[in-house]
């Protein structure tokens, strides 16, 4: 085997499982695959179709991960895993839960573990369309450019109608809450060790196409989330201070380093150099702004298209591929 050989993981969390994938940088040839279904979602738990009501446990997206990635490496010898060095996150969107001050979804806190507005509201929950009105009415009278980018109209699948659902109709949770997170971004702070609300990497492709945000204004303003509901403004730190939404491309190389013990333990993986933050929708792929050595992958999701399947594979390939082989100094 050649001594400059290296491997990285793609994860694709799609709806109904997660797919682990592992890719050879250098030929992009599929060397090894796992797929895990979500325990609590395939028995039905915490959805409520009749009411259009569509959650999935925090769990559910751990122990599937850990399952699809022991399954992938099943397959490679010791030195191929010895090889892997890099990891990459393709999720559904808008995916959002509510967390605590450390980053951690409401669910993974005992009191909350059974309560589905604790849980991340999939892309297909449509309980806030009476708060995607809401959003629209009061963009629209002050004639605001936040949807310039959003097809002038903001969905009940995107992240602000579903968070401002759940604060108007559970207390609890809006006094347990301290910010908001899409599940691209938790899954990348969660296995770097980074979910502090004001520290975790964010990706353009998520904020960008459903939280309203661009490089010209950030996120929406403080004023018009607490006009939409005073719990709001401060429920998401970043949404006020420009500075913690770091105006950067899609996805950024973070600083070289390890990931947590605790958690590469239980994937057995002996040590992952970069993690890149996640994106969101099938439609992945890359494009290099110039060819320096720490050139940067932008990927983008199509706004037509809703990832609800685990079907992404060549985009994911493709991504983790350029990504990784670009950045050949990685050892």
């Amino acid at each position: 085997m050649e001594s400059n050989k290296k491997y990285v993981i793609g994860l694709d969390f799609g709806t109904d499982s997660c797919r682990a994938l592992v890719v050879d940088t250098y030929t992009g040839r599929e060397m090894a695959t796992g797929v895990s279904f979500y325990p609590r979602w395939k028995a039905g738990l915490y959805c409520d179709a009749h009411n259009n009501r569509y959650r999935q446990h925090p769990l559910d997206y751990i122990e599937s991960m850990i399952e699809a990635v022991h399954i992938a490496l099943s397959d490679l010898k010791e030195e191929e895993i010895a090889s892997i060095c890099g990891l990459c996150f393709d999720t559904t969107g808008s995916t959002p839960a509510l967390t605590d001050k450390a980053g951690m979804p409401l669910a993974l806190c005992p009191e909350f573990a059974e309560e589905p507005d604790a849980m991340f509201i999939l892309w297909k929950d449509h309980t806030a369309v009476r708060e995607a009105e809401q959003i629209n009415a009061l963009i629209n009278k002050r004639n605001l450019d936040y949807l310039l980018y959003e097809g002038g109209t903001y969905s009940s699948e995107w992240v602000w109608s579903k968070v401002l659902h759940i604060i108007n109709t559970n207390v609890a949770i809006k006094d347990a809450a301290y910010a908001w997170v899409e599940h691209c971004d938790w899954m990348t702070g969660l296995v770097t060790g980074n979910t502090i609300p004001e520290q975790i990497f964010r990706s353009r492709c998520a904020a960008g196409h459903k939280a309203m945000w661009h490089a010209s204004w950030c996120l929406p303003s403080g004023e018009v989330l607490e006009k939409l509901n005073p719990a709001l403004k401060p429920m998401n730190p970043g949404s006020t201070e420009p500075s913690t939404w770091p105006q950067i491309p899609l996805i950024q190389r973070p600083p070289t380093s390890s990931l947590p013990a605790t958690m590469m333990s239980q994937v057995d993986v002996p040590m992952i150099r970069v993690s890149i933050p996640g994106a969101t929708d099938a439609p992945t792929a890359p494009i290099w702004a110039s060819s320096a050595p720490t050139a940067t992958a932008i990927p983008w999701g199509s706004p037509s298209l809703s990832a609800h399947s685990c079907v992404s594979s060549p985009a994911l390939v493709s991504l983790v591929w350029v990504s990784v082989n670009r950045w050949g100094s990685i050892s």
